[in-house]
């Protein structure tokens, strides 16, 4: 059987019943159908309260009693509510229906005004959303101290504890305009993605910065130690600056993917347009060959017809070729998750769609309160990477104790 809250039956009975026909007349009779249900559940609260109804004096047990009413007006979904409050004589009743000093019976104000965030509204669109469908009268410092209650939250989830191994991770950075000392500026907020053993996806960090470095990223590491990562197998980036360095010193063992994607974007901004195709062409060779041997003769030839012309584009293939060919060393399964941070590109796409209409944050706390919520969005189902039991096996087999320590003792293949 269907679960719904109204039957098409029970639909047109209503209607029958109240001889309706307009939508405004359907809306006052939901108005006043709401309002009569509202006022029996705080009629039976005080039933419940005193131990017996309103004119079943017979059971009574209690030196209490009835004292009338209150009016209230209260704001619904279907408008303003006017209910009775009931009284007794020791002041003792506290309905929870309607709570004392209760205006709105709505969704929690704080949830609907942070739903509204999450979904990138501004604290304008959310006053004049509130006033109009509601009538509320809730002011833009108002709606900024209600989602800064998600920052503790927030802070919470970045400092949560980690677990001991992620076999891939990516880092991507997406830059924002935040205004600092009454200017706009660029900050960047570099987002860490990471695959656990079980091969369940999760954002493990933001972190929001001005400046690429060592030493950030330094920072960034020792604080994933604190928070219990021993090992990661292997690391996913943009070209990130300073990220390789930091790397090695925190996780010496972990081994570096650049993103084949970002490298070919980057070498084609050194291409006129007439020659971009045969150049991609033969870019293409280089990152499609079977193994690193044939990949070294693909950039041999790429360097050999391209070199002279696009010096700054054969130059970063050169200069980065340890990093970018990491991938050739694992089967198809591996290769496909590894030689791009594209896996991290669906969140940053709801993000972008979150953020297009803010030309800038206010403050840092606000960039990442609504990144963090974002993240809430998004994580909501437990997302895992297809095929993973074949991928951890392959792992297993190229990093050997490494991983076997963290699958519960058994030995990869077992």
């Amino acid at each position: 059987m269907e679960d719904k809250l109204i039957t098409r039956e029970q639909a047109r009975k209503f209607l029958k019943s109240n001889k309706l026909q307009e939508g405004m007349s359907i809306e006052d009779a939901f108005v006043n159908s709401f309002k009569d249900v509202l006022q029996e559940m705080l009629e039976a609260e005080i039933d419940n309260k005193l131990g017996y109804s309103k004119y079943d004096w017979k059971n009574k047990k209690t030196q209490n009693s009835r004292n009338g009413h209150t009016s209230k007006t209260v704001r619904s979904r279907f408008g303003r509510v006017k209910v009775q409050i009931p009284r007794d004589t020791t002041g003792e009743f506290e309905p929870v229906t309607v709570k004392k000093h209760q205006r709105t019976i709505a969704d929690s104000i704080d949830d609907m005004v942070i739903g509204m965030y999450a979904k990138g509204m501004s604290n304008r669109d959310i006053t004049d959303h509130l006033q109009r469908i509601y009538g509320l009268d809730v002011s833009a410092e108002m709606i900024t101290r209600i989602t800064d209650k998600v920052l503790p939250l927030a802070r919470e989830w970045q400092n949560r504890p980690l677990e001991p191994i992620y076999p891939i991770v990516y880092l991507d950075g997406m830059v924002f305009n935040v205004v600092q000392d009454g200017a706009v500026t660029k900050k960047t907020a570099y987002i860490i993605y990471g695959v656990n053993i079980e091969g369940r996806k999760e954002i493990l960090g933001i972190w929001i910065g001005e400046h690429e470095s060592s030493k950030f990223w330094m920072g960034v590491l020792t604080d994933f130690r604190n928070r219990g990562v021993e090992d990661m197998l292997i690391a996913c980036i943009d070209g990130l600056k300073g990220f390789e360095d930091a790397i090695k010193a925190v996780y010496p063992k972990t081994e570096i993917q650049r993103c084949i994607v970002h490298q070919i974007r980057y070498s084609t901004r050194f291409v006129s347009y007439r020659d971009r195709k045969e150049f991609c062409s033969d870019m293409k060779a280089i990152y499609t060959a079977p193994n690193t041997t044939e990949g070294e003769r693909a950039l041999d030839a790429f360097e050999d017809r391209w070199g002279s012309r696009y010096q700054y584009a054969v130059k970063s293939w050169r200069n980065n070729w340890e990093s970018l060919s990491t991938f050739f060393r694992y089967p198809p399964e591996i290769r496909r998750l590894i030689y791009t941070t594209n896996p991290i590109e669906n969140f940053n796409r709801v993000v972008r769609k979150v953020t297009k209409n803010k030309g800038s944050f206010p403050t840092e706390d606000s960039l990442f309160k609504l990144l963090y919520l974002v993240v809430l969005d998004t994580t909501q189902k437990q997302l895992y990477v297809r095929g993973w039991a074949e991928i951890i096996n392959q792992l297993g087999v190229h990093f050997g104790e490494r991983v076997e320590i963290y699958m519960g003792g058994e030995t990869i293949g077992n």
